[in-house]
């Protein structure tokens, strides 16, 4: 499970800097990739999609803070 926590935190990251930088700078991650419309963005766009549903769904147990009993 750690090796699935490392790669779906990894890929949100990637997520959150790309809507950061869109935002600030209205600057695309995915230009790179041949544009938003390219077969390998798509792909990255859906894994980090995928990633971001296993995380929510995992919140529960994995988080530290939301996993212990609080006082």
């Amino acid at each position: 499970m750690k090796f699935l926590h490392i790669i779906t935190f990894t890929l949100l990251l990637i997520g959150g800097l790309n809507w950061g930088l869109y935002g600030l700078m209205g600057w695309d991650v995915s230009v790179w990739l041949g544009g938003m419309s390219s077969e390998w963005a798509k792909i990255l766009y859906l894994a980090i999609g995928v990633s971001a549903v296993v995380v929510i769904a995992g919140h529960g147990k994995d988080c530290r803070m939301c996993g212990k009993k609080m006082m």
